[in-house]
């Protein structure tokens, strides 16, 4: 089987997904496109070499609807007669383009892929498009599917994450997010976005609160207790977990992921394409895949996804020098480092998505080029990158530094 390597990842700074924010005037075509730009001009490739160009977006609806990555691909220069195709699996789909992106390259239909993400949360909002999986009560009822703030809470509540427990998480991503940001962590990834005139429009996350306390977040009410107990979503959710006398709501906007834009883009292609382009691999693809869970608790996807990607690899999670679990809410990631046993140390050590944000399809992406670049530069070999998904799906990639 022909190997897959990672040749280069990068992303944009993640705006404010509101009207507010930095980037909510740049369409999400065109905020993805200068990455296919960064890409080609960093790399040296003809655009007529890759094969596909492989974007996740978590709510193609709007001006992210009609496969936004071909969108994409007319709106870079140079990309017009270069395919693309529009993947969604949620919060996982930038993980899975570059999933799937892997997987051509292994079998030897393709030599030179683009995946990656782009969501503008700003211009797009959350289920804009409806889903039957959202909306249908045929399909939620049976299934007991609740939002997922319900869901991170009855993680919360079933594993015994107290209020404080996921605000001290969240205090913690945000002062490692401050401190990756001062000291340039993210420079090589990092491509800013600029206007049609050139102008810089953002240069750097947007999001991140670096002054944040336990005291702050003390004062933020619950999000989803209306949604719980009002609405009736806590009564369905213990129909299916009757051990739970109640579920104590623990999560708000403070240790939640924040709504953000942003996008990313990761050139994966084969051994003898990175010598055909003078490009040297900065890692190889070991295993990636994706599981399905009980959907009601539906957020605990990463740890049994992991599990499964290192078996596959003939690993354990002691072989794994770094971890990104994506930070969709703070009650995931505690749950996650439980389950496998791995101090925090190891876990989204440049801060996450409570901190930077989460640009649903695009998160994966920026994730694995998280990961390799502190690899890079701590000097260590291996990542493994995870994200809880809609559901209770989760989506896993594992690498390797050449």
């Amino acid at each position: 089987m022909t190997e897959a390597f990672i040749l280069d990842a990068v992303r944009t700074p993640r705006g404010k997904g509101r009207a507010s924010g930095a980037l909510h005037e740049i369409g999400p075509a065109r905020l993805a496109a200068g990455l296919l730009t960064a890409l080609q001009e960093r790399n040296g490739f003809a655009p007529e070499l890759v094969n596909d160009v492989l974007l996740g977006c978590g709510e193609p609806s709007l001006e992210q609807a009609s496969d936004v990555a071909k969108a994409v691909t007319f709106a870079a220069p140079g990309f017009s007669h270069v395919p693309g195709v529009q993947i969604n699996r949620f919060c996982g789909s930038g993980l899975e383009a570059c999933n799937f992106a892997s997987a051509m390259i292994m079998a030897g239909q393709a030599e030179l892929m683009i995946g990656g993400g782009v969501e503008s949360m700003s211009r797009v909002p959350m289920f804009a498009g409806g889903g039957a999986w959202v909306t249908d009560p045929q399909i939620t009822i049976p299934n007991r599917i609740v939002p997922q703030g319900v869901s991170a809470d009855l993680i919360a509540t079933l594993y015994g994450y107290s209020r404080r427990d996921v605000d001290a998480y969240a205090v913690e991503s945000q002062r490692r997010a401050a401190a990756a940001w001062a000291e340039s962590r993210f420079a090589r990834g990092i491509v800013p976005v600029r206007e049609v005139n050139g102008l810089t429009v953002l240069e750097r996350d947007e999001h991140v609160r670096g002054d944040t306390t336990m005291e702050s977040l003390a004062k933020l009410e619950p999000s989803f207790t209306v949604m719980g107990e009002r609405m009736g979503f806590d009564a369905m959710a213990l129909q299916r977990y009757p051990e739970l006398a109640a579920i104590e709501h623990v999560h708000h906007a403070g240790n939640s992921s924040g709504i953000v834009d942003g996008a990313s883009a990761v050139l994966i292609g084969s051994g003898d394409m990175a010598k055909k382009l003078g490009v040297k691999p900065r890692a190889r693809v070991r295993s990636f895949g994706t599981v399905g869970t009980e959907p009601t608790i539906m957020l605990t996807g990463p740890a049994p996804a992991a599990q499964a990607a290192l078996a596959r690899a003939r690993m354990t999670p002691r072989d794994i020098d770094l971890f990104e679990c994506n930070e969709a809410f703070a009650a995931v990631v505690l749950r996650f480092m439980d389950v496998l046993d791995i101090p925090h140390e190891k876990v989204n050590v440049n801060g996450g998505a409570i901190a930077m944000g989460h640009p649903l399809g695009a998160t994966g992406g920026m994730l694995l080029g998280t990961v390799l670049e502190e690899l890079e530069r701590r000097n260590l070999a291996t990542g493994l990158i995870t994200l809880c998904v809609g559901g209770g799906m989760g989506s896993v990639m594992i690498i390797e530094r050449v």
